[in-house]
């Protein structure tokens, strides 16, 4: 069964940051255990994460954002984006500061 294109996508971006992607990983599981102990290394290599990931949908969504296609554009980066929280449930977290009350 062929893979669709953002599903190609997401696997050509963590294959060509391979080392990144394993970092941030580690530092995923981390800050869900303890966010305030791991904050600071998981917003550093977050937002790295975060802007290839965003380059990743550029290209892929770029050419169908104009037009009668903008809908399906929309679709295809919300799929996109659902495969990268799979693997990174925290993505979401990145450059949020979080105060908690005691």
């Amino acid at each position: 069964m062929a893979k669709t294109k953002y599903n190609e996508y997401y696997q050509k971006m963590v294959t060509e940051n391979r080392q990144l992607f394993d970092e941030f990983l580690k530092i995923n599981d981390l800050f869900r255990e303890n966010p305030e102990k791991n904050a600071v290394e998981f917003h550093q290599v977050g937002q790295k994460v975060v802007d290839k990931i965003r380059d990743f949908d550029r290209r892929l969504c770029s050419a169908m954002g104009r037009g009668v296609y903008s809908t399906y554009s929309q679709k295809l980066s919300e799929k996109f984006w659902d495969l990268v929280r799979k693997d990174f449930d925290q993505i979401d977290m990145v450059g949020v500061k979080v105060k908690l009350v005691k």
